[in-house]
């Protein structure tokens, strides 16, 4: 990086000066693409989720080598790195405490709630563990077969929350039937994903040995309840107590919070599982503080979503090199997951609803939904290459399926939204509103 740095500047300086150039390129082209996602008819995040993408080696680095090695030398990575798990850290804080858990009890569309959750959930796990079993020996030789189908199956399953929800806003569905089932079964698919993920976590950092899986499980369940029944009545008294003139948490409060979602994250870690469900856990504990979740909300959530998150996606960029897959047979691999992924979430999804009791067009609906994949798809593989489990081609090809996954949600909501009001189903409450995503 001396390119970039004035002669005489010390090696700090050096790596400082190199650093901010590369967020000052990450932070734009992530607007960038979020301006030209909205444009199109897509929500923000998959805008920056490519513009991620194309920093990398799949574009930056095979049209201007020389310029991609000034911008992002190899040697960045790892500060890249840590920055992208800050960000992860806080938004896994912010997705629990902004999940909704009495979605969960709502006993409106109950049947299809359950079907649509479990179908989706079950189906594309079978399918992507028993395609992570048999392709191991060929396309991540270098783990167990074992932990590769795990780590496959659990991304083939997860649903992107986050998204769905932002892509529900964006077409007027939060308060519509299909909307409360599809966001409750995404809600169910996404706790029990994240627990999964957290076991094979703790299975694979165990090396496949019984006695330390069972006592670090052991060890994680003890936490959690440590958690919930001594830490949250201390935080909730804490959130309350401490707030400023408007009713909301004052700043040494949101400092305090920020302390303890880190502290929870590092205890994590400790526990053998990744320190990102910490975060989570923390969020958790709190998600029926309102005031709290509107003051994170309002005053750090952005510039989470601004800063840190694009830096997760240039960070995955930079470890996805689509050109890599240079073969028929690398291509004909990546073409049979995203198929398979596809078949088991959205086919699981949609033959739930069809039992449940809904109309072809709602269960479609519903199927296309469920299989966005996206952020949370991207963590769960980035999670699996960091323990060495999933190879480097093998993380581009689920790449590749998170980015096809979300990119085809949109398009086929504007398509079958209309029909499926028309015909008087439980989406006829967004009949009116479908809009252009604009």
């Amino acid at each position: 990086m001396s390119e970039v740095v004035p002669a005489g500047a010390d090696h700090g300086e050096a790596i400082l000066m190199g650093l901010l150039l590369q967020l000052v390129v990450i932070v734009f082209a992530a607007r960038f693409g979020g301006v030209v996602s909205r444009r199109v008819g897509h929500t923000v995040v998959v805008g920056e989720i490519l513009v991620g993408i194309l920093l990398g080696p799949s574009l930056l680095g095979a049209a201007a080598p020389d310029l991609f090695l000034w911008v992002f030398p190899p040697a960045s990575s790892q500060t890249l790195h840590l920055l992208s798990q800050v960000g992860l850290i806080l938004l896994m804080f912010q997705i629990g405490a902004e999940f909704d858990f009495g979605l969960l009890r709502d006993r409106r569309h109950r049947a299809g709630v359950v079907n649509v959750a479990v179908a989706s959930l079950v189906a594309p796990f079978l399918l992507g563990f028993g395609f992570g079993y048999v392709t191991a020996p060929m396309l991540s030789p270098q783990a167990p077969a074992l932990a590769v189908a795990l780590f496959i199956g659990t991304a083939f399953s997860i649903t992107a929350l986050p998204i769905l929800g932002r892509i529900m806003l964006d077409f007027g569905m939060t308060r519509s039937p299909l909307g409360v089932i599809a966001i409750s079964a995404a809600a169910i698919n996404d706790v029990a994903g994240w627990l999964l993920l957290a076991a094979i976590t703790a299975l694979a950092s165990s090396h496949f040995d019984g006695g330390t899986f069972a006592l670090q499980v052991t060890m994680l369940l003890f936490a959690v309840a440590v958690a919930w029944y001594l830490c949250r009545p201390v935080l909730k008294w804490a959130v309350r107590r401490y707030v400023s003139g408007d009713g909301l948490p004052s700043d040494g409060m949101l400092g305090v919070l920020v302390a303890a979602v880190f502290l929870f994250a590092l205890g994590s870690a400790e526990l053998g599982v990744f320190a990102i469900f910490g975060g989570f856990v923390m969020g958790v504990l709190l998600h029926d503080e309102r005031a709290c979740v509107r003051a994170w909300s309002g005053r750090i959530s952005p510039f989470v979503n601004v800063f840190f998150l694009p830096i997760f996606f240039t960070y995955t960029g930079l470890r996805t090199d689509i050109g890599a897959l240079d073969g028929w047979q690398a291509w004909g691999w990546c073409a049979l997951i995203v198929l398979l992924a596809t078949v088991g979430k959205f086919g699981g999804a949609y033959w739930g609803a069809r039992l449940a009791g809904l109309g072809r067009f709602d269960s479609r609906i519903l199927g296309v939904m469920m299989n966005t994949r996206a952020l949370m798809e991207l963590v769960v593989i980035n999670v699996g290459y960091d323990l060495g489990v999933i190879s480097q081609p093998l993380f581009t090809m689920l790449v590749v399926m998170a980015i096809v996954s979300t990119v085809v949600t949109s398009p086929l909501l504007r398509r079958w939204l209309p029909l499926a009001t028309a015909g008087g189903s439980p989406g006829r409450a967004v009949a009116r509103e479908t809009p252009a995503c604009q």
